[in-house]
């Protein structure tokens, strides 16, 4: 057996959500901010899926549920 396991499914998914226009805006700037920050454009639809993970990864009590119940 190879040391590396088979890797998971990596196809991506599209998901379409709408968010209220405070919300928006606030991507918006966060947007405007990383392009100031980092020198590169980056589209809201782009950091989203970052910013999710990095919310998901961030929550403890999450993890430990996925833990529990062999998800993660």
């Amino acid at each position: 057996m190879l040391k590396l396991a088979k890797l998971p499914d990596r196809t991506p998914v599209k998901i379409t959500i709408t968010v209220m226009p405070d919300l928006n805006r606030a991507l918006s700037d966060y947007a405007a901010l990383y392009r100031e920050t980092y020198g590169e454009k980056a589209d809201v639809t782009d950091l989203i899926p970052f910013m999710l993970d990095a919310f998901l990864a961030s929550d403890r009590t999450f993890a430990r549920a996925r833990k529990a119940t062999g998800e993660g």
